[in-house]
């Protein structure tokens, strides 16, 4: 009787197991959805998803004396992320200034800011921005927006800048979806 309960357990957390796996593969394919995005970052209709990525890495920012010399501040000079798939798996890069999103593919794009919106305390906005033409043949081609969102990190940093510190640059870690738009 033993026997025979220990032989039915089995297949049944063998079951279970290949249920949990599936079900932890589902979101990876699930399809793509702006409704919960401040319109000002919302792709125009007449576009399609073409990749999702994930970007983890970090931003640049270096001390200035502020435009109207009133004092100092943190002022952005660039990210340097990998861009992965939802698997985990490097897809490309994303570096700047200027801003390029690079796939191991050999394309890659450049692209102008459309609009961004708050993305919570602690994290950088959202952003939607229009792409310029891609060079390279490959993923890349045809990518016509791409939008930035659930943003984590990324901010200016809280460390001092004053006269002392001006030219001095520091990197804040973030991570981001970028999600790449063609036209349908």
């Amino acid at each position: 009787m033993h026997v025979i309960t220990t032989h039915h357990a089995f297949p049944t957390l063998t079951v279970l197991g290949a249920a949990l796996l599936l079900s932890a593969c589902a979101p990876m394919s699930a399809r793509y959805s702006q409704e919960q995005l401040p319109n000002a970052v919302k792709v125009p209709d007449g576009h399609q998803v073409a990749m999702q990525t994930v970007g983890v890495g970090k931003i640049a920012y270096e001390c200035k004396a502020k435009k109207d010399m009133t004092g100092h501040e943190w002022v952005f000079v660039g990210p340097d992320a990998a861009l992965n798939d939802r698997s985990g798996m490097q897809v490309g890069t994303y570096v700047g200034p200027p801003a390029t999103w690079a796939n191991l593919d050999g394309s890659k794009v450049t692209a102008t800011q459309v609009a961004v919106a708050p993305a919570g305390a602690g994290n950088i906005p959202y952003q939607l921005v229009k792409a310029n033409p891609a060079t390279g043949s490959g993923a890349m081609q045809g990518v016509s927006y791409i939008q930035r969102v659930a943003t984590s990190g990324g901010v200016a940093p809280a460390a001092p800048c004053g006269m002392d510190t001006v030219g001095v640059k520091q990197w804040v870690p973030y991570q981001a979806d970028y999600i790449f738009w063609k036209a349908a």
